[in-house]
């Protein structure tokens, strides 16, 4: 979604880096060219005049002028003041409250209440172990109870039974005394679409919101819908007091423009975006990363968490064992196809690679179709389990056989084995040598640089503190690595967070207090 908005900032900032210093004329220059991205990419205009009001105060400062690298620093302003617009801290749904906890989902008409509405069921019953209940208060548009009803079957979820002949009010009434007989932990109430100027369904909203209480109201947005995105959110909060934001299709080809506004407009937490159709496609929403993401400085945390839920310690273990004895087969490439299928695909983990940009719109340009790995899973698919452990069985008549059962020619055959065979020699080289063997196939300063590499543990303390000086790292953060004189390092944390904190990461010069937003209800008040 933030791709052409990315695109733009990113030649911005490159012009800016390559500057060895900056004027007060290269600063206005750049904020111009910034104000028209953000105009572009949808963002409002009142928020866009603040953001360019703010970083414009801090990049003529001291701050830029004594800085080493005052370029870096503009483009470290400017990923300041764009998590401090989509809201500093990441905020999760809150369960703190008497069961069942009620959320009550709120939001326009075709906006996809009901599918979140089953999305989120599903987070809570899968992540949290959370009983759920879910009650579609919809009775006008056709079908909408029948479709949660079979979205809650999808999930495995409780659904409140249907009875046509009670108005909204009603069921409401109804699944709140159920939530409480049942003994469940949340019921989530799905609410009629609605147009914010229509007074009728507002109203009986609000007369849904006394009779069921709920601790949470979230508004459900497109992320398509663009800058009346803002005017959405007031109109429900002004009436509902809404409690967090649900942005949709986050996937889509939109401008990211209303993810930009309606945190800065409205002071209220974006909590949860949906990242495509699939029931298990919802994030939590964390302003740093996705700020990091618009930059082009890529979302390495959010990669570890997604390789975490879908590669298990077992799994690992096993395949850290193959490659400790270089023994890589068809089974093996087959599960990692699939496992990068589940993590996004090549272009979902390549957003999320600092400085990946480049070469995803290369791959974009060469026109590299993603479904070569589907029609790979299934070439592996259709061979024999001996086939798949012993790739020499792959003989003319087999590849033949395996060619028509998977639908495909006999040369995409020949291509799949010769790009296991490739892999295979890589394990094998990898298991044999290590890092060593492993660049001496890359030649040159790379193979030099990786074969050259030395033991950390038999190095004497002072050769690692002269090592860190020459790379420029600072010695004190070579603490608790492992040498001659000191004990064993530490098992690293398994919450990624606690290893991001205990990472400590570099400082940056002049980086000043906390920004501040003038006239905007999220963004704190102009002293």
């Amino acid at each position: 979604m933030f791709e052409s908005l990315s695109d733009r900032l990113g030649k911005i900032f490159d012009g800016l880096r390559g500057r060895g210093a900056l004027n007060a004329a290269d600063v206005d220059a750049a904020m111009r060219e910034i104000r028209r991205a953000l105009i572009e990419a949808d963002v409002s205009l009142e928020v866009v005049r603040a953001f360019v009001e703010q970083v414009r105060e801090r990049a003529v400062g001291a701050e830029v002028t004594r800085s080493v690298t005052p370029g870096q620093q503009v483009v470290k302003i400017v990923n300041d003041e764009l998590v401090q617009v989509l809201g500093s801290d990441a905020v999760t749904i809150d369960l703190n409250a008497p069961a069942p906890v009620t959320l009550l989902m709120v939001g326009l008409q075709g906006s996809g209440k009901t599918t979140t509405t089953a999305k989120i069921a599903k987070r809570l019953k899968d992540k949290q172990r959370k009983k759920v209940l879910l009650a579609s208060l919809d009775t006008r548009r056709p079908a909408a109870m029948e479709q949660l009803r079979v979205l809650g079957e999808q999930v495995g979820v409780d659904t409140l039974p249907i009875v046509t002949t009670e108005t909204p009010v009603e069921i409401a009434r109804r699944a709140e005394r159920e939530g409480r007989l049942g003994g469940y932990d949340v019921l989530i109430l799905d609410t009629a679409g609605r147009t914010h100027i229509d007074e009728e369904l507002m109203a009986e909203t609000v007369s849904i919101k006394e009779i069921a209480r709920p601790h949470e109201i979230l508004l459900v947005v497109d992320a398509l819908t663009g800058q009346d995105a803002i005017n959405v959110a007031r109109s429900f909060d002004g009436r509902l007091d809404v409690t967090g934001i649900v942005m949709t299709r986050v996937d889509g080809d939109g401008r990211g423009g209303a993810a930009l506004s309606m945190r800065a407009a409205t002071g209220k937490p974006i909590k949860l975006i949906g990242v495509g159709e699939k029931m298990d496609a919802l994030e939590d929403f964390h302003p740093a990363r996705i700020a990091d993401r618009i930059l082009g400085m890529g979302d390495i945390v959010s990669l570890v968490e997604k390789a975490a839920e879908h590669v298990t310690a077992e799994d690992a273990a096993k395949m850290a064992k193959k490659l400790k004895k270089g023994s890589f087969d068809l089974e093996d490439l087959r599960a990692q196809l699939i496992q990068m299928k589940k993590m996004g695909g090549m272009g979902g983990l390549m957003g999320m690679l600092p400085g990946a940009g480049q070469l995803k719109k290369a791959m974009a340009g060469a026109n590299v179709d993603e479904k070569v790995f589907d029609r790979q899973i299934a070439i592996i698919n259709s061979m024999t389990k001996k086939e798949r452990e012993n790739p020499d069985l792959l003989n003319a008549s087999r590849r033949k056989r395996i060619a028509a059962g998977a639908g495909v020619e006999v040369s995409e055959i020949n291509k799949l084995a010769k790009q296991h065979r490739q892999m295979a020699d890589m394990m094998k080289k990898v298991g044999k040598g290590g890092m060593g063997a492993l660049g001496g196939m890359f030649g040159g300063k790379m193979g030099q640089m990786m074969g050259g590499m030395p033991d950390l543990s038999k190095m004497d303390p002072k050769q690692l503190e002269q090592m860190a000086r020459q790379a420029g790292i600072n010695p004190e953060q070579l603490k608790g690595l492992p040498s001659a004189d000191l004990p064993a390092q530490q098992a690293l944390p398994s919450d990624v967070n606690a290893l991001l904190k205990s990472s400590g990461g570099p400082a940056l010069p002049g980086l000043g207090g906390a920004p501040r937003f003038p006239g905007l209800p999220g963004l704190g008040k102009k002293k």
